[in-house]
C-alpha cells in the first residue's frame, strides 16, 4: 500500500467501528469511513468512539440519507493546512460540507510527490514546456502540486464552477498566482473530445473520476463501465514525449489490480510501465494504514 505518511498539518487518530478520528491543524473530526471494519483499539484494549476525547466536529448520518455536521467546540468555518511536497509547500482551505467531506483527500498526497518529481526530474534533465492535465480536478491539490513544482502549463478541469473557486483559492493560499494554470468548467470527457480534434497534447495527466456520475445528456453511468474508455480516449492526449499517467479511483468495485490491468490495457500503445496499488494513510494512535482508494500510475520509462 502507498501510504501518505508526510503530513504534519494532518493525522488520524483513530479509525474503526465504521468512523474515523482525524486531525486537521489543530481541529479534530470524527466521520464516518466504510474502510474502517475493524474495532477502535487504544492501548491494548477494544474502546468506543465516544471513549475518546470530544472532537471538534462530529458528521451524523441521516436515516433518510446524507446527514450533517454537528458542532461541538467553536472554530472557524474555514481555515487552512499545509503539506510539504518534497520541500515545495503547499495550502489548501479546508471547510465542513454536507456531504462529509472537507474540500481535500489527504491521502491523494503520495501522487502530488509522485507527479512532483517526475517533473522536477525532467526540468533537471532540460525538458522544456512541460503540459499538465488535472481532469475531475475538484479543489486543486494536484494542480497546485504539479504547477509547485515546475509545470510551464496546467489545464484544470472539473465540472463544478463551485469547486473550481475554491481551486482559485487554493493557487493563492500556496503562492502560485503567478503560475500559467488555466481553469476550465466542462464536462471532463467532452473536453477530452474537443482537445483530441484541436490536436493537443499534454505531458502529464491526472485524472480521478468519480465513482458514480452523469454524463452530457444526464445519462447515469457508473467507472466500473467507463473507466477503460475513458482512460483509453484520455491516452490519446499523451505527448510524444511523456512523463506520466495517473489515474485514481474510491469505486469499491474496482481493486488496485484491476486499475492496473485497465492502464495497462489503454495505453498499452505508448509503452512504458504501469504500477498499480492501494493508497492510504496512517493511523497514528493504533499502528496500521486506513485504505483511501487504489490509484494506476503510468510512467513513459
Amino acid at each position: 500500500m502507498l501510504a501518505a505518511s508526510s503530513w504534519t498539518d494532518y493525522e488520524i487518530l483513530y479509525a474503526g467501528s465504521g468512523e474515523k478520528y482525524e486531525r486537521w491543524g489543530n481541529i479534530t473530526l470524527r466521520r464516518p469511513d466504510p474502510q474502517a471494519v475493524w474495532p477502535v483499539i487504544d492501548s491494548g484494549k477494544v474502546i468506543s468512539m465516544d471513549d475518546l476525547k470530544t472532537p471538534s466536529a462530529v458528521y451524523n448520518r441521516s436515516r433518510e440519507g446524507g446527514g450533517s455536521w454537528d458542532r461541538l467546540s467553536k472554530f472557524p468555518p474555514n481555515w487552512n493546512i499545509s503539506y510539504d511536497s518534497l520541500g515545495r509547500k503547499l495550502t489548501f482551505g479546508i471547510e465542513l460540507t454536507s456531504f462529509k467531506h472537507t474540500g481535500l483527500f489527504p491521502e491523494q498526497a503520495v501522487n502530488w510527490d509522485f507527479c512532483g518529481k517526475l517533473i522536477e526530474d525532467a526540468k533537471q534533465k532540460g525538458k522544456e514546456n512541460i503540459t499538465v492535465l488535472n481532469l475531475f480536478a475538484y479543489t486543486g491539490a494536484a494542480t497546485i502540486a504539479s504547477a509547485a513544482h515546475g509545470a510551464d502549463e496546467v489545464v484544470h478541469v472539473d465540472a463544478s464552477k463551485g469547486m473550481i473557486a475554491k481551486a482559485k483559492d487554493n493557487v493563492k493560499l500556496s503562492g502560485l498566482e503567478g503560475s500559467y494554470i488555466r481553469f476550465i468548467a466542462d464536462d471532463c470527457r467532452k473536453f477530452v473530445e474537443r482537445e483530441i480534434r484541436r490536436g493537443r497534447h499534454y505531458d502529464g495527466i491526472i485524472m480521478d473520476p468519480p465513482s458514480y456520475g452523469r454524463g452530457p445528456s444526464g445519462e447515469l453511468w457508473k467507472l466500473e463501465d467507463s473507466f477503460y474508455d475513458l482512460m483509453k480516449l484520455t491516452a490519446g492526449l499523451l505527448s510524444d514525449d511523456p512523463l506520466f499517467f495517473i489515474a485514481s479511483s474510491y469505486a469499491t468495485g474496482i481493486t488496485a489490480a484491476a486499475s492496473g490491468q485497465i492502464m495497462d490495457l489503454a495505453l498499452r500503445d505508448h509503452g512504458g510501465k504501469v504500477e498499480a496499488d492501494e493508497i492510504g494513510l496512517p493511523v497514528s494512535h493504533m499502528g496500521i494504514v486506513l485504505p483511501c482508494g487504489q490509484v494506476a500510475r503510468w510512467t513513459a520509462k
